[in-house]
């Protein structure tokens, strides 16, 4: 029981540190974060069998749950709710080009953006449809719906058919950009709001995608055939998403404003870039949120991977995973955010 006690501890402080490594410099790191929630179990298991046993070596789980402690944090809150908060009101949505799994997705989720009263709203996989009335989704969530729209084409036809990112805001914006883009549906861009006399900067980011055949662990069958492929995808996206942050945090370290990233960043919150955002930034769902926070709309339904990071003199209270609207793969999110000297 002794070598047992002192091997799960070892793992676990393995497993703990491997949250401030960056995959770039170690690689399958990226890979170990997935294993805390177990090895945080089982030390819970292991202290009740030495407590029940009288067993002087119970000082080692409770040292690790100790330490751990902050990863019980960032997965689980219960903060009160605030559903009739004042402030700015953002939200974030992966809408997965409007088309998910029924033909009538696009109008819906369309009609569900356009009736939301969020004064910011950033979204990812955004599709936008030139040749079509019907599906001008900068129109129709711009100009139709009295919104500034900073929309960046990562693929296509700007003039026709194209995707990219997409800020909206009921506010003026006064300078925006694009800080990287990559193959497909990934990038990272921002757009510098006039908010009644004060300037805050939006972030919206979609880091590279896991890019995980989720019907195929849909079953034990599955699970075998897919696992490797499985691995090394995870491994791929986490070395890619490590050199995305190192463009992003220069960016928003170098912020003359205020700031508040939000948006798909393909990362647990038991990750290198989860940690490494939050040594400068405050998390909104460790603030304000309640429950888990899953927004992963697929077969691996308890990840959170959409994530809102904002200044530390921009104070988030309230936050909300919509788990009503399964038009996409994610779950949208929205969030309020007050400051000092703040104008209603």
């Amino acid at each position: 029981m002794r070598i047992i006690t002192w091997l799960i501890f070892a793992i676990s402080i393995l497993l703990f540190s491997s949250v401030y490594i960056s995959p770039e410099y170690f690689s399958y790191v990226g890979l170990l974060p997935f294993f805390i929630p177990v090895i945080l179990l089982l030390n819970v298991f292991l202290l009740v069998i030495l407590i029940l046993s009288w067993r002087k070596l119970a000082f080692l789980p409770v040292i690790t749950l100790l330490i751990g402690y902050k990863f019980l944090v960032i997965s689980f809150q219960l903060n009160p709710k605030n559903d009739q908060a004042k402030g700015l009101k953002i939200l974030t949505f992966n809408a997965h080009m409007f088309r998910y799994e029924s033909s009538n997705t696009e109008s819906n989720v369309l009609a569900w953006l356009q009736e939301n009263t969020a004064d910011v709203k950033a979204i990812q996989e955004f599709y936008q449809d030139n040749t079509t009335a019907s599906k001008d989704a900068v129109k129709i969530l711009g100009q139709d719906s009295d919104y500034k729209v900073s929309y960046h084409v990562n693929e296509g036809n700007p003039e026709k058919r194209s995707n990219g990112l997409a800020i909206f805001s009921k506010y003026p914006i006064i300078n925006d950009g694009k800080i990287f883009d990559a193959q497909g549906t990934n990038g990272a861009i921002f757009a510098d709001l006039n908010v009644n006399g004060d300037t805050i900067r939006i972030y919206n980011a979609h880091l590279e995608s896991m890019r995980i055949d989720s019907d195929g662990l849909e079953n034990l069958d599955g699970v075998k055939q897919n696992y490797r492929q499985t691995l090394g995808k995870l491994h791929r996206g986490s070395l890619a998403r490590s050199k995305q942050l190192k463009l992003l945090l220069e960016h928003m370290n170098n912020s003359p404003h205020p700031l508040i990233l939000m948006g798909d960043l393909n990362e647990i919150p038991y990750s290198y870039t989860y940690f490494k955002l939050s040594e400068n930034y405050v998390n909104a769902f460790e603030m304000a949120g309640r429950g888990f926070g899953f927004t992963y709309n697929r077969i691996l339904f308890f990840l959170r991977i959409d994530h809102i990071f904002s200044s530390e003199n921009l104070q988030a209270i309230q936050y909300k995973t919509h788990r009503e609207v399964d038009y996409s793969d994610h779950y949208p999110i929205t969030a309020t955010f007050t400051w000092e000297g703040l104008e209603e």
